[in-house]
């Protein structure tokens, strides 16, 4: 380690061995090397790569994995002295992330990262798409023969990213639906493993699957939510940020992750049970500036408060970050506190409006009734005539039916027409 306190490098040798599980890898020995300046041949000292020999003869250890990203060079030079398979932090995330995904545009998405994290590194005996080998860091493109040249790797990134293209039109189109339909989109983001998947089950009576793993969950899941006064939403489960988060994943799911942008709330889950919490927030905000997303309205839950004794801590928290609240997603604890937060954020831009809406566009009366507040209703040969409280988008989408006064008479703009 160079330039970093002893306590931070644990700490992120702690998550490394938590991601190895999450790869079902066993961590056999951790070890750590201070040096003033990384060496440019082997990132360690050749003296250190060979204690690392032995500790990996004494352990049966196959695999060495390095916290840090490390050259091609680096990485060679390595695995030669310590004759063992040698891989960065980076393939280690790439390589869950290949477990992980189940949807063909995650695993679009992630074979894309997995190549612009490859490519540089075509030396040696070079690398393949097709050969599968066992063991972590080998999982999607794998390792093959020197003829799978750099060439073909770059046309296989040009097909994939044109495929991802279309996936991403795909979504937009499915936003631009939803939009249609303008229910409000609240996303869940927070860092890996905080609790984003079990407070989407709590919240809207799902089965997500939900395991104690980081990046547990990678493909975006939407459910819709119905608020105790009735009102509609859409929920988005994204997946989790982490310290170190590749730039190759965060290009790659770029499509994914712009369900983040286009939400009109974001819900941060912090899972401030972990000793390093605010660190983790540090993280998240990253991304999400990274993201353009940094500035979007949000509430903060700090979740698995049932794991925490310091109810002290809490208070404290809740007056130093806006807009937060403690919650338990397993437990419940907490939930009805965030419904009327949630609640609060969507009604403090609602407006009263007359409509007259006519007969035969009961869709969008209906539009009405589950995005606001009814409260009056008369109906006649040609029109619905509903007064309510709405927000401004779904005001602005029914903007041709809104009742204008002119000289002491109602008209509607569809009606003058």
């Amino acid at each position: 380690m160079t330039g970093k306190d002893t306590r931070s490098v644990e700490e992120s040798l702690e998550e490394l061995a938590l991601l190895t599980n999450s790869a079902d890898a066993e961590v056999a020995c951790q070890t750590i090397q201070r040096r003033e300046r990384i060496d440019p041949g082997c990132f360690i000292g050749r003296g250190k790569a060979y204690e690392i020999r032995n500790l990996c003869a004494e352990h049966e250890v196959n695999t060495v994995i390095f916290d840090d990203d490390l050259s091609a060079a680096q990485q060679r030079n390595l695995e030669e002295i310590i004759d063992r398979k040698v891989i960065d932090r980076t393939r280690l995330i790439l390589d869950i992330f290949a477990r992980r995904a189940r949807t063909q545009e995650g695993k679009l998405q992630v074979e894309l990262a997995q190549l612009t994290y490859l490519l540089p590194r075509l030396t040696g005996k070079g690398i393949t798409l097709a050969q599968q080998v066992g063991g972590i860091g080998v999982r999607g493109p794998g390792e093959k023969k020197l003829e799978y040249d750099r060439r073909r790797i770059k046309e296989r990134i040009t097909r994939l990213e044109k495929e991802i293209d279309k996936v991403s039109e795909h979504r937009t189109q499915q936003r631009q639906k939803r939009q249609g339909v303008p229910l409000p989109i609240i996303s869940i983001v927070g860092y890996t493993n905080s609790g984003k998947t079990t407070l989407l089950n709590t919240l809207t009576s799902s089965d997500v699957f939900v395991e104690d793993k980081l990046f547990s969950t990678l493909d975006p899941t939407i459910r819709r939510l119905i608020l105790p006064n009735r009102q509609k939403v859409l929920i988005v489960d994204t997946v989790g940020f982490l310290h170190k988060l590749p730039h190759q994943l965060v290009a790659a799911f770029r499509a994914t992750l712009e369900e983040v942008t286009s939400s009109d709330l974001l819900l941060h889950i912090v899972d401030v049970s972990h000793p390093e919490f605010q660190k983790q927030i540090i993280a998240v905000e990253k991304v999400l500036q990274e993201l353009d997303a940094l500035g979007k309205p949000t509430i903060t839950a700090f979740n698995k408060i049932d794991l925490v004794r310091n109810s002290s801590l809490l208070s404290r928290l809740e007056r130093k970050y806006k807009d937060s609240l403690s919650i338990s997603a397993k437990w419940g604890w907490g939930v009805d506190k965030l419904h009327r937060r949630i609640i609060e954020y969507f009604e403090k831009d609602r407006i009263t409006v007359d409509l007259a809406i006519p007969q035969t566009r009961n869709d969008l009366v209906n539009l009405v009734y589950e995005r606001g507040t009814v409260l009056s209703r008369k109906d006649d040969d040609r029109y619905v005539l509903l007064q309510a409280q709405l927000d401004q988008r779904t005001t602005q989408n029914l903007r041709e039916f809104v009742k204008k006064r002119r000289q002491g008479i109602i008209h509607s703009n569809a009606a003058e027409r």
